[in-house]
């Protein structure tokens, strides 16, 4: 099943527990838009190499289109679709008025310069202009995307215009308007979920501090995927006392059990562009770090990870989903007869969308732009959720993932209906 039938299935559970509307639950099904693009960029060589990108817009009954864009060699149409589809729940669930949307540049970045990349990235931002805008569609950072990436789409887009349009994109450089605090949120938010499902487990050794939540020393992480989430989810969480035993990248992994120096392994793999090979660990495949023995597991990497062919080598008693996607529909019923409590993507990975909207409104009457301050907000609003994908849970006794769906496509329904259909 590819990742937008996966989400077309997700959306068909609910949708027959929430009694939608035959109409209802069709128009959410598809995307509203789709724009598929063929453009040339110049290589630094001076040859010419065509690529092919997207823009999906899935709905925006709550409010204008949101969501990432992403430079991977594995990009797909479906891929997109499902992304965006996701996106409308992440913000609904958090209750952003926002709605979904996503893009993705079929390329490997590893083999661009950064003049073949700003090129890419500005030809690929005209090419999209005529969706995007500040209170239309509002792109911000995926894979292998980053501030400076959103730097350029906002310079393209601002030339166009012929003034500044910082709004046009969240997840900007600091200097050009960005928020301290959004590079790292996705990571800081799906740790504040962590947070609340090892409390929900009575997990937590240690008392309760007020600046840091429960303390989790000794509870033993693994993560997949040492990008941006998963690098700064496995700092935070040794910050708080974990023992990060476990980590992979695109390369392979490595695994330490008695805990791995997170920082000095971000080193390394600055260094030599992955944690393999790092001093005093041993070696593992790239999916077997998904098997390792731990308390909690952390998917950072790409969708489609935990299957029914390695679900039942998960050891994990929380998987907090860092990556969208990261499991499939047949090992979620499996992690569910396990009793592994699943912390759903569309929840565990919002604190990047939240500060995302914290940036994008950035109103000094209703927050002050001080990283704090924002950490304390995106810890409010993601713990509020939680909770309320608990109580879903709980009430309806369905797994996290589902009480998390109902709570979102509910509220995108209403929203659907409050307004009507045109004309």
């Amino acid at each position: 099943m590819n990742p937008f039938e996966m989400a077309q299935t997700q959306l068909g559970k609910v949708a027959d527990m929430l009694k939608l509307k035959k109409g209802i639950h069709e128009y959410l099904r598809r995307p509203q838009r789709e724009l598929t693009v063929n453009f040339p960029v110049r290589m630094d060589d001076e040859s010419i190499q065509i690529f092919t990108g997207y823009r999906i817009e899935h709905n925006n009954a709550k409010g204008p289109y949101k969501g990432g864009i992403r430079y991977h060699p594995q990009v797909s149409l479906d891929e997109v679709r499902a992304l965006a589809m996701w996106m409308t729940w992440k913000c609904a669930l958090v209750n952003l008025p926002l709605g979904g949307a996503k893009g993705g540049v079929i390329c490997n970045p590893k083999e661009l310069s950064i003049r073949e990349l700003e090129r890419l990235t500005r030809r690929f931002t005209s090419e999209i202009t005529l969706l995007i805008g500040p209170e239309k569609d509002i792109p911000a950072p995926d894979v292998y995307t980053n501030p400076q990436v959103m730097a350029w789409i906002m310079d393209t887009y601002s030339m166009g215009k012929g003034y500044a349009v910082p709004k046009v994109v969240t997840g900007k450089p600091v200097s050009i308007g960005g928020l301290l605090g959004r590079f790292a949120a996705t990571a800081r938010g799906c740790v504040f979920t962590i947070d609340e499902a090892l409390r929900h487990l009575q997990y937590e050794v240690g008392e309760e501090d007020p600046e840091k939540g429960y303390r989790i020393d000794g509870t033993t992480v693994a993560v997949q995927g040492f990008g941006n989430a998963g690098s700064l989810a496995a700092q935070f969480l040794k910050e708080k006392g974990a023992k990060v035993i476990a980590v992979s990248d695109s390369k392979g992994g490595v695994l330490a059990k008695d805990g791995l120096d997170v920082d000095k392994l971000i080193e390394h793999k600055t260094k030599t562009g992955s944690v393999v090979g790092f001093e005093g660990t041993e070696e593992l495949d790239l999916e077997d770090v998904l098997e390792v023995e731990c308390d909690v597991l952390v998917p950072a990497a790409l969708e489609g990870q935990i299957t029914k062919e390695n679900v039942e080598n998960v050891k994990a008693k929380v998987v907090a989903e860092a990556a969208n996607g990261p499991t499939t529909l047949e090992a979620d019923k499996v992690l569910e007869e396990k009793g592994v409590l699943v912390v759903p993507d569309i929840l565990a990975n919002s604190g990047g969308v939240i500060v995302s909207y914290f940036e994008w409104v950035r109103c000094p009457q209703l927050f002050m732009c001080d990283e704090e301050d924002i950490n304390t907000k995106l810890r409010a609003i993601i713990t509020n959720a939680f909770a309320e994908v608990l109580r879903r849970s709980e009430e309806h006794k369905i797994d996290m993932r589902t009480g998390a769906y109902l709570v979102a496509v509910e509220r995108v329904a209403k929203a659907i209906n409050v307004r009507g259909i045109y004309p």
